[in-house]
Protein backbone atom coordinates (compact mmCIF):
# COMPACT_ATOMS: atom_id res chain seq x y z
CA UNK A 1 0.00 0.00 0.00
CA UNK A 2 1.40 3.27 -1.08
CA UNK A 3 1.45 6.58 1.33
CA UNK A 4 -1.50 9.10 1.08
CA UNK A 5 -0.94 12.06 1.40
CA UNK A 6 -2.50 14.32 3.58
CA UNK A 7 -3.35 16.82 0.72
CA UNK A 8 -5.22 13.79 -0.96
CA UNK A 9 -7.08 13.26 2.46
CA UNK A 10 -8.36 16.81 2.68
CA UNK A 11 -10.10 16.27 -0.26
CA UNK A 12 -12.50 13.82 0.85
CA UNK A 13 -16.07 13.81 1.87
CA UNK A 14 -16.33 12.35 5.57
CA UNK A 15 -18.01 9.16 4.34
CA UNK A 16 -15.18 8.37 2.02
CA UNK A 17 -12.90 9.23 4.95
CA UNK A 18 -14.51 7.09 7.40
CA UNK A 19 -14.92 4.14 4.41
CA UNK A 20 -10.78 4.59 4.09
CA UNK A 21 -10.25 4.34 7.79
CA UNK A 22 -12.39 0.99 7.47
CA UNK A 23 -10.76 -0.32 4.50
CA UNK A 24 -6.98 0.16 6.04
CA UNK A 25 -8.23 -0.95 9.82
CA UNK A 26 -9.33 -4.50 8.01
CA UNK A 27 -5.88 -4.49 5.95
CA UNK A 28 -3.87 -4.39 9.53
CA UNK A 29 -6.25 -6.73 10.92
CA UNK A 30 -5.48 -9.57 7.98
CA UNK A 31 -1.52 -8.44 8.20
CA UNK A 32 -1.30 -8.89 12.19
CA UNK A 33 -3.09 -12.14 11.98
CA UNK A 34 -0.83 -13.49 9.52
CA UNK A 35 1.93 -12.06 11.01
CA UNK A 36 0.63 -14.53 14.34
CA UNK A 37 0.15 -17.29 11.92
CA UNK A 38 3.85 -16.70 10.80
CA UNK A 39 2.59 -16.62 7.45
CA UNK A 40 3.52 -13.27 6.67
CA UNK A 41 6.58 -13.03 4.48
CA UNK A 42 7.26 -9.87 1.79
CA UNK A 43 4.32 -7.71 3.63
CA UNK A 44 6.43 -7.34 6.91
CA UNK A 45 7.07 -3.84 5.97
CA UNK A 46 4.22 -2.51 5.03
CA UNK A 47 2.27 -2.63 8.59
CA UNK A 48 4.18 0.25 9.36
CA UNK A 49 3.22 1.92 6.75
CA UNK A 50 -0.67 0.88 7.64
CA UNK A 51 -0.40 2.27 10.84
CA UNK A 52 0.74 5.80 9.60
CA UNK A 53 -2.05 5.87 6.87
CA UNK A 54 -4.58 5.06 9.91
CA UNK A 55 -2.89 7.89 12.11
CA UNK A 56 -3.30 10.43 8.79
CA UNK A 57 -6.96 9.49 8.31
CA UNK A 58 -8.01 10.05 12.07
CA UNK A 59 -5.90 13.41 12.28
CA UNK A 60 -7.78 14.84 9.30
CA UNK A 61 -10.99 13.25 10.81
CA UNK A 62 -10.52 15.35 14.17
CA UNK A 63 -9.28 18.00 12.99
CA UNK A 64 -12.83 18.67 11.12
CA UNK A 65 -14.49 17.72 14.22
CA UNK A 66 -12.24 20.72 16.02
CA UNK A 67 -12.90 22.96 12.97
CA UNK A 68 -16.93 22.25 13.80
CA UNK A 69 -16.63 22.91 17.19
CA UNK A 70 -14.93 26.59 17.06
CA UNK A 71 -17.25 27.35 14.57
Amino acid sequence: MKNLKNSELMKLKPKALDEKLIDLRKEMAELVSSAGRGTLKKESGSLKSIKRNIARVLTVINERKAKEDFE
